[in-house]
């Protein structure tokens, strides 16, 4: 047992006020693709390239939630959360990426939120999860400063179109649009680049601040705006100074491009000796870090495992052709730690290590919500594995407490089975089976624990 399973149960010690809730994204759940105006997104692109994906699946129709979100919506105020963190698809509203808005994607967000405030669940809004318009990506994509402009002409857009939204989320994380989408090529658009990825990654930041300055400017009482990051601490597989050295550049490559400039308003200063044969960095410009630090009123972090690294060769040794994910590190499985269905590593002490170094690290930092953290596994209803997880987690989230990080609230993730990216229809993360044949949903043990959880009885 570990020190943070040893710590307050999970039903209580968390502060009044605490958020409960669950998450989605849109590409994962909605289905209708070309739906009422809709265009495509890169994932759409992507998913038709052979091999891309499991089984060549995409995210149509997934879970056909953008007919069925009323039945969807019950789930939600059966288990009882207080809040739901949802993504709006950019290309639903604009279709070529800018230009005049589809109306009719914007009434279907707002017959959503407005069914979940009457049922009492909070709306978390994302504005962006993943699914660029492939409009954009053919005039560049992330590379260029051209999007992270359109993005906050996107946002203004959707904000004004959406009341009674108190949480507003610019990305979802940044790091798996940049380096997995533009680096590793594991995600769509599936580029293998250098400069363009650390571009993108740059772009992505501007954006944001980009969209923050718009959302200020048009802010209703009460509004909060943030970002989420997925961060893994990434932990030398060994005592050696190499494997050290590997970790400090996993931990550079994951976190810290992101982190420092967003909340510290400075890059890492190891950028250049990381990334400096790649990349001259010309993408950057005077006055964008200001932009990217704008204050920001909570973060979101997103946890699954620590990341273990060992030092490597680069798999491209000319750094003319090197990819910004080919910085000299292999991961390792260290002995030990249960996994999950999946094969992820489950150590949650990583959650509340996660936790306590930003903390420790930004004296400013905002109040924080665990945004996801989850469970995959091939579905079954009786899953005891997926209770032990969130159980175990949501303990580190108490931990975090206790040790003084100002945690607000933790969304499980996912409400329900959904299209899991590049991985298809088999990885299932839901507290609701879906039978994607009939589209049937069905609450899993897990669903019935997190309702207890919430309502103080378990």
């Amino acid at each position: 047992m570990t020190a943070t399973e040893e710590r307050a149960p999970v039903a209580g010690g968390f502060p009044a006020g605490f958020v409960w809730g669950v998450a989605t994204s849109a590409y994962q759940i909605e289905g209708a693709v070309d739906a009422d105006g809709r265009g495509p997104s890169i994932w759409d692109a992507f998913c038709r390239v052979p091999g891309a994906t499991a089984a060549g699946e995409s995210g149509d129709p997934a879970c056909d939630h953008y007919r069925r979100w009323p039945e969807d919506v019950e789930l939600l105020a059966g288990l009882g959360v207080g809040a739901y963190r949802l993504s709006v698809a950019w290309p639903r509203i604009l279709p070529e990426g800018g230009g005049r808005p589809e109306r009719r994607g914007l009434d279907f967000y707002r017959r959503l939120v407005d069914a979940l405030r009457e049922r009492g669940v909070t709306p978390f809004v994302t504005l962006y999860h993943w699914d660029l318009p492939q409009a954009l990506e053919e005039r560049g994509g992330w590379r260029v400063r051209d999007t992270a402009e359109r993005f906050a002409d996107y946002a203004a857009v959707v904000h004004e179109a959406l009341e009674g939204v108190p949480y507003w989320t610019t990305l979802n994380e940044p790091y798996c649009s940049a380096v997995t989408g533009y680096a590793e090529g594991r995600h769509a658009p599936g580029a293998r680049e250098g400069h363009g990825a650390l571009a993108a990654a740059h772009h992505l930041l501007v954006g944001h601040g980009l969209a923050v300055a718009r959302l200020r400017e048009r802010a209703r009482p009460g509004e909060r705006i943030g970002v989420t990051l997925n961060m893994s601490p990434a932990v030398p597989a060994s005592p050696s100074a190499e494997d050290a050295a590997a970790a400090r550049r996993m931990d550079l490559m994951v976190n810290r491009q992101f982190t420092e400039p967003l909340l510290g308003g400075a890059y890492p200063g190891d950028m250049a000796e990381v990334y400096g044969e790649i990349s001259d960095f010309s993408f950057r410009h005077d006055g964008d870090l200001a932009v990217i630090s704008e204050p920001l009123d909570f973060l979101g972090v997103n946890y699954y495992y620590p990341i273990h690294a060992a030092a490597a060769p680069y798999a491209q040794p000319d750094p003319a052709l090197r990819s910004a994910f080919d910085i000299g590190v292999r991961t390792v499985a260290p002995d030990g730690p249960p996994v999950t269905g999946l094969g992820w590593r489950i150590e949650p002490d990583g959650l509340r290590d996660t936790l306590t170094g930003l903390a420790a690290r930004f004296p400013r930092l905002p109040p924080v919500f665990v945004t996801e953290n989850g469970y995959g596994d091939d579905g079954g209803l009786d899953d005891t594995g997926r209770v032990a997880y969130l159980s175990a987690h949501l303990a580190a989230t108490r931990a975090a407490l206790d040790d003084g990080v100002d945690v607000r609230g933790y969304f499980c993730w996912s409400l329900l089975d959904n299209f899991e990216w590049a991985r298809g229809y088999a990885a299932r993360f839901g507290l609701v089976h879906v039978d994607y044949a009939t589209q049937a949903r069905t609450p899993k043990a897990s669903y019935r624990w997190y309702r207890d959880v919430i309502a103080g009885r378990a």
